[in-house]
Formats: structure tokens, sequence, C-alpha cells
């Protein structure tokens, strides 16, 4: 398989050289894939304007001995156009990201339900039409039970008997019965376990008319058992902004956001000129890439 075409969504980017970058790419047919696109960074590359966190892409790559080659990009949606001038879309969608490279570890392993998980967030996200905490917590919790990890809610987490339980235990896996109450348990409301059921099982009738102390507690459980899972902190949880911007009730836009880097909205912007397929340059003679 020395050359290969798949699609996917651009996860994280790192630079390689003076003018290449390492793209983390999680594509639906095979997995988590990361791959060397050449030239990315030289000034007026429309090619790298392409392969930014958030995109949604057609990719075409050539097989490598370490690392493979991006050679063809063509951009499917551009997320990042509606996501990357508003703060808290801005923020949670980095989670959200980071969440995914986190959880996916293994590379060419196929993952179509984790791919099309991510995709409907950053869509969400995109959209502007729900509360993007709520889309975080949701895609969490769908994310952490594709893992394996998903909290009990319903029964007790340690021996099954039927809930609702008052007490919530990152250690024991979610809500615990009395008798099995272990230390440093806490004991959130009634309703931000609701809330949580809702998130977890796609109820956004209730999920929406939630208050925002259950969304401010829910997503502080949710985010303890991730990492608790993960043995790992998340960098980009502590700059996400929790608190509900004022919408406009008609057009369910925010009446304002906090801005996000210039830079940043350039290259958003850029991922909409175009929809042709756009071939990176000539082969480059790097080392451990063929």
């Amino acid at each position: 398989m020395s050359l290969y075409r798949d699609v996917g969504v651009v996860l994280r980017v790192s630079k390689l050289g003076e003018a290449d970058r390492i793209v983390t790419l999680l594509t639906r047919r095979y997995g988590k894939v990361r791959a060397v696109a050449k030239g990315v960074r030289r000034t007026g590359s429309r090619f790298g304007a392409r392969l930014e966190p958030f995109a949604h892409v057609d990719v075409q790559l050539h097989t490598g001995r370490t690392l493979d080659v991006v050679t063809q990009v063509q951009t499917l949606d551009a997320f990042g156009v509606g996501i990357v001038d508003d703060y808290r879309r801005y923020t949670t969608a980095c989670a959200a990201l980071e969440t995914v490279d986190r959880i996916v570890t293994e590379e060419r392993e196929p993952v179509l339900r984790m791919y099309l998980l991510t995709v409907g967030a950053l869509r969400a996200f995109s959209g502007r039409v729900r509360d993007p905490s709520l889309v975080l917590d949701s895609f969490v919790l769908r994310a952490m039970a594709f893992a394996g990890w998903s909290p009990a809610l319903g029964e007790c987490a340690r021996c099954g008997l039927a809930g609702p339980h008052g007490t919530f235990s990152v250690i024991a896996g979610g809500t615990v019965c009395a008798a099995c109450r272990p230390a440093g348990a806490v004991r959130p409301a009634a309703a931000t376990v609701r809330l949580l059921d809702a998130l977890l099982n796609g109820d956004w009738t209730t999920a929406e008319a939630s208050e925002e102390a259950a969304r401010g507690e829910g997503s502080g459980l949710v985010a303890a058992h991730l990492q608790w899972h993960l043995e790992h902190r998340l960098r980009s949880l502590p700059l996400v902004e929790r608190h509900e911007a004022t919408i406009d009730r008609e057009t369910r836009q925010p009446e304002s956001s906090n801005p996000v880097p210039e830079l940043i909205r350039q290259r958003a912007s850029a991922l909409e000129e175009g929809n042709g397929p756009v071939s990176s340059p000539g082969p480059v003679n790097t080392p451990g890439h063929s």
C-alpha cells in the first residue's frame, strides 16, 4: 500500500524542520494516522491552511518508512471557521480533540465510532446551536463509553444495585449505593446526575432545560472521571470557559464573545478558499521517509 486515500479530522499539528509539519489525523478507515506535510509552513502555502486542527479533509498519503507523507488534500468541512472566533467554542473544541488524541492511542487501528463521534461534535461546535460546554461534556461521556469507561449513573458502580443513588465516586466508576460508598465520594445534586444521563444518551431536551448549577457540577464530575481513567491531565481543560454566554433567543447566536488570536482566524478563513484538491510540493529527501 504505497499510496492510499481516506477522509479524516485533523487532531493536532507539530513543527518538523524549517518548513514541514507532522499532522495527526483521525481517519475513517485507518484510525489514527501521523503523517508529514512537507513545505506547509512556507509563507502563502494554501496546502498548509487545509491541515489545521478542526479541519475535515479528504487526504491522499504515501506510505513512508516511519511516517507517511501527505501528497494531496481537499477540504470537506471547514469546521474551524465557525469555531475559532468564539473563545468558548474554541477552547471546548480543543479539549474535545485532545480527548480523542489521548483515548485513541494505537495508530492504524480502525475506530469508526470515534471518528463519527468526533465529526459530529465538531459539527455541533461549528453550528453554534447548542451550548459548547454541554456539547463537550456529551462528547466526553460518549468517548469514555467507547473506551469502556462510561460512568454508572442508573445503578451502583460496585454492586449493581438499581438506583438512582445520591453518591458519586470517580474511583468506583460512577454512582454508588450507601453500602458501597468509598471514602472521598461526593454527593451531587439529583439534577446533576439526570443531566449526565441525558448527555450520555443524547436527550438534549432535558440537557438544555438544566440549570447552570447542575451544568457546572456535571462538568466537574465528567472532567474528573476522564482524567482519572486517562491517568493524565488534559492541558486544554483549564482554559475552557464554563459560564454560559448571553444567547439571542431568535438566532441562537452569542451576543458577544471573547476574541481569539488574529492568526488563528486568518488560518481558519483560508480553509474556505477553493474546494479543489491541493497537492503538496514535489518529493523532498527527508531522512526516515520514503
